[in-house]
This record gives C-alpha cells, sequence and structure tokens, in this order.
C-alpha cells in the first residue's frame, strides 16, 4: 500500500492545505480541511506495490518537491488524530510496511547458495539480505527526518508507540510488530540523539523566558514551587544545566540541577529549601547585589536532580553524558572542587520499610535483623523511657508521620540503620529479579 500516493489522491481541500503557510508540525489545532478517519486507513490492497516503489525511488530522489510535501501533508493528519486513530495508523503502518518476510526468505536461500560462488557474489548476497531485513516504514522515517521539525515529530511518534505498547496484551499478535517499530524509533532516534550531537547549555535568570518557564514545568523530582524558587535554582551557589539538540534548539532535552556546596549534602531539604538564601521577596532584583559567591567555600558539586523531558527518548541514555560535561564545565570553573555527588530521592524505601515492619508483629526481625543489639538498645532507651509502647510501635508510629525527623537524638541513632537497610532494599529487595528501586538498577 502506498500511504503517500493515496494522500495525494485526497480532494483539492488537501492541496489548500499544502499551500498554508503556518508550522504544520506544531499546530495542536484540528484541521478544517481535512479528517484522518478509518477510512482512510483503510487503504487499497493496489497501493501495496505502488508504496514499495515509492519508497525504493525515494532512496535516490529524496529532495523531490512531490514526496516531500506529501510527508508534510501525513504528518500533518497524524497530527490531528485522537489516540484511538494514531493506535489503528500505527497498527496499520507495522502490519503492512514492515519487514517482507517472503523477500528475506528468498535472499536468505540466495545467500546460502552463493557461499560457492565467489567472494563478489557473497557480498552481494549479504547486501541484499540486510536490505531485506530493513522494514519498509524506515524510508518514511528517513522522509520525515529530512522536514523542519520532522525530528521532533520523530519523537513524540515514538511516545505513542510507547503509549500503545503499554496498553496492548503481551499475547497479542500484533505486539512483537510494535516492539520493532519501537526499536526501530529508538534506534534512530539514539544516533541522532548521540551525545556527540547534544549541546551542553547553561540556563541563568538571564536566559529566555521560554526556556525558564521550560525548566520550571519539565522540573520531574522536586517541583518548581514559585518563580522565587526558579530564580534561587539558577543562582549563586547553583548552576542548571541542559542538553539541546540541533533540530530542537529551543527545547531542552535533559534538565540537571546542580548545588555549590561546602561538602557533600546529607539532605536533599537542605537544598531545594535554599535554606542559606531567602530571596523570595527580591526576586526582580539583580543577583549579584544579593550574593557573590565565594570560591574558597565551594568545595562540592552535588547533582541533586535530573529531568529528561521527551518521553519518545526513554531508553536513550543521556543522563549520563549530561553529567560527564557539567564536570568539566565545574571544574572548569572551579578547579579546586574535589568532591562530585549525585542525591538521588529513593522514594519507595520508606513504604517497603513501613510494610516489613507491620510483617513484625512481635519485632522478633526488628531486634535481630533490622537492628543490631546494640542499636535496639540505644533506641528502646531513648523511646521507652516513660511509654509502654513497644520499639517497633513508636518507629512504625514515627515513620508514618514524619516524627522523627524533629528529633535530632533520634534522627543520629536511626542513621546507621536506615543507611544500612536502604542498601538493603536498593541491592537485595527484587521483584521477578529486577530491583524494586530504579535507582538500585543503576548502582
Amino acid at each position: 500500500m502506498n500511504i503517500f500516493r493515496v494522500f495525494g489522491t485526497l480532494p483539492h481541500i488537501c492541496q489548500r492545505l499544502l499551500k498554508r503557510p503556518q508550522n504544520l508540525f506544531t499546530s495542536n489545532q484540528p484541521s478544517p480541511y481535512c479528517q484522518f478517519n478509518e477510512d482512510t486507513v483503510m487503504l487499497c490492497d493496489s497501493n501495496i506495490q505502488r508504496m514499495k516503489l515509492l519508497l525504493k525511488d525515494t532512496a535516490t530522489s529524496s529532495s523531490s518537491v512531490s514526496v516531500e510535501s506529501k510527508t508534510k501533508l501525513l504528518c500533518s493528519i497524524y497530527l490531528q488524530l485522537k489516540s484511538q486513530e494514531k493506535a489503528d495508523f500505527l497498527r496499520h503502518l507495522v502490519m503492512n510496511y514492515g519487514v517482507n518476510h517472503s523477500s528475506v526468505q528468498k535472499c536468505a536461500r540466495s545467500f546460502l547458495s552463493s557461499q560457492e560462488q565467489g567472494e563478489s557474489s557473497r557480498i552481494k548476497a549479504e547486501e541484499n539480505l540486510r536490505s531485506s531485513l530493513t522494514p519498509y516504514y524506515i524510508g518514511l522515517f528517513g522522509h520525515i527526518g529530512r522536514l523542519e521539525g520532522g525530528v521532533k515529530f520523530l519523537v513524540d511518534l515514538r511516545k505513542d508507540v510507547l503509549y500503545l505498547l503499554s496498553m496492548l496484551e503481551p499475547n497479542k499478535s500484533i505486539a512483537p510488530n510494535i516492539k520493532a517499530l519501537n526499536k526501530t524509533l529508538r534506534d534512530l532516534l539514539s544516533l541522532w540523539f548521540s551525545a556527540g550531537f547534544m549541546r551542553l547549555q547553561r540556563v541563568t535568570w538571564d536566559s529566555s523566558c521560554d526556556m525558564l518557564q521550560k525548566i520550571s514545568e519539565y522540573e520531574a523530582v522536586h517541583p518548581v514551587r514559585s518563580w522565587g524558587d526558579l530564580k534561587l535554582r539558577v543562582g549563586p551557589y547553583r548552576r542548571c544545566y541542559v542538553f539541546t539538540h540541533s533540530s530542537m534548539p529551543k527545547e531542552p532535552i535533559v534538565v540537571l540541577h546542580t548545588a555549590l556546596t561546602t561538602e557533600i549534602s546529607t539532605s536533599i531539604q537542605s537544598i531545594v529549601n535554599h535554606a542559606h538564601l531567602q530571596l523570595e521577596e527580591k526576586l526582580f532584583q539583580p543577583l549579584s547585589k544579593d550574593v557573590v559567591e565565594d570560591p574558597k567555600n565551594i568545595h562540592a558539586a552535588v547533582f541533586y536532580s535530573i529531568s529528561s523531558t521527551q518521553k519518545g527518548l526513554q531508553g536513550i541514555e543521556l543522563g549520563t553524558q549530561l553529567i560527564k560535561q557539567a564536570v568539566k564545565d565545574v571544574l572548569a570553573e572551579f578547579p579546586r572542587i574535589s568532591l562530585f555527588s549525585t542525591l538521588s530521592p529513593v522514594p519507595g524505601f520508606r513504604d517497603w520499610l513501613l510494610l516489613e515492619l507491620s510483617k513484625d508483629e512481635r519485632g522478633a526481625l526488628l531486634s535481630s535483623f533490622f537492628l543490631t543489639d546494640e542499636e535496639y538498645t540505644s533506641l528502646k532507651d531513648h523511646l521507652c523511657k516513660n511509654n509502654a509502647v513497644s520499639v517497633r510501635e513508636q518507629i512504625l508510629e514515627m515513620l508514618k508521620s514524619n516524627q522523627w525527623l524533629q528529633d535530632a537524638n533520634l534522627s543520629e541513632l536511626l542513621k546507621v540503620p536506615f543507611m544500612r537497610l536502604c542498601a538493603q532494599y536498593l541491592y537485595r529487595e527484587k521483584r521477578r529479579g529486577y530491583a524494586l528501586n530504579s535507582v538500585g538498577i543503576t548502582l
């Protein structure tokens, strides 16, 4: 089937759409000219061979005005689809424009028979086999990638593919085809978004309002509370770095927040609450007049928040590369820094510990497994002086309400046991062979 030719046969209203001056890849408004529905998805079987010929032809004539205009139209119509319509189109794409298995079998047999026909025949057979294993939709993605806004379109397309995969039952016959489409897009985007193509950029209060707004909206770890909070996160003793891409120059791909401190922080609250800088009421005053960084007080860099902004780039490792480049930038500015650290939240640890303590009704595990004899005795002396409630019940209650954070002595007593239990949670606790927490996967 031939997607390009089918859309080329739509009424003259689609020709008017091609002449519209707006950016076809950024409009979120429904098209008044053309709707993409099940009728247009159900293409005629007679178009299959024509589609193959067009994809083959465009490999050598990629600058064709006709192919470019029809690819733009295809993308424009796709953007107007509802979720279910997108899913229907993706199913149609993988079932009709994936790998031609008959061709693969034929080329495989030719390859086997070429082994005794000389080196030239074998190499040619290998090339034919390799070509036959390439899905037809690769050509379509190539055309889209050459368009202005096309790379962003493919990133968003993969987001739709990932969503479709999450909704499919594993035993569905089409699931392997959708997985193959996802892998193809991931491999393609991995090449286009490799570290060498990414640009490191530092965001400051003087950066564009558009960039600052996106930094605020994309923060996934510690939500930005206000413009004043954002000003502090990009101000003195803080660094905010982003990766940008030439195809998406105004879009931060990955965002990294860094705190410059005297030592490695033991609590994220001391960083995100900005206890040493209260500038909320000075929001519109120049930061240089409020606080001046003293390099003598900067001995550590703590990377406390990293967010990937594009769901379509899931599984493409950019965070580690951003941290590596940020380290180089910080060292160039502060050569005396010798300590670098990441500070990651472990949100599932508290729920896991509460569950384990709830199972331990008699407190046997608490005194024999979770705590050493010395730790148990110290906690019992601290908690049970004037209270008949057991150590286990008091710890459970304080974990639920976070009361232990208000008691400095108790916090110190629980520090070592909680660190040990957290290490066990990250390293040893598994579900179906995988770490319970995503932080543990990277350790």
